[in-house]
C-alpha cells in the first residue's frame, strides 16, 4: 500500500483499525473510516467507473462530493461517491458503467 505518512498541514497519518473490503472481486485492505477513494488509491485502482456517454474509464477528480467522477456501486447500490463515502468492513466495492443500476428489492 502506498499511503502519504507525514503531510505538511495535516501532520502524521492516524493509526487506523485495518479492514478487508472487496473491489471488483478483489480483496483489498483498507482502513476503517477513510473514505473509499483513499483505500482505492493507496492500493492502485485509479478507474471508479466508465462514462455513460463516451465508455472511457473516470477517477478522482474534486475530491470533495461535488462531482461524479468517482462514483461506483457500493454493496449493490449505484452512484455512491467514493471521495465521501466511508470504508466499512466487508463492504463490497464495483467499478460502474455508465448511470448504474438499482437492483430491484426482494
Amino acid at each position: 500500500m502506498s499511503r502519504i505518512e507525514n503531510h505538511i498541514i495535516l501532520g502524521d497519518l492516524e493509526e487506523k483499525k485495518e479492514v478487508q473490503i472487496t473491489v471488483d472481486g478483489q480483496v483489498i485492505t483498507a482502513r476503517e473510516g477513510e473514505p473509499i477513494l483513499s483505500a482505492l488509491l493507496a492500493n492502485g485502482i485509479k478507474v471508479q467507473n466508465i462514462s455513460a456517454k463516451k465508455h472511457e474509464p473516470r477517477g478522482y477528480f474534486c475530491g470533495i462530493g461535488r462531482c461524479t467522477n468517482c462514483v461506483m456501486t457500493v454493496n449493490g447500490d449505484p452512484n455512491v461517491r467514493t471521495c465521501v463515502a466511508l470504508v466499512e468492513d466487508g463492504m463490497v466495492v464495483e467499478t460502474q458503467d455508465g448511470l448504474g443500476k438499482w437492483e430491484e428489492s426482494k
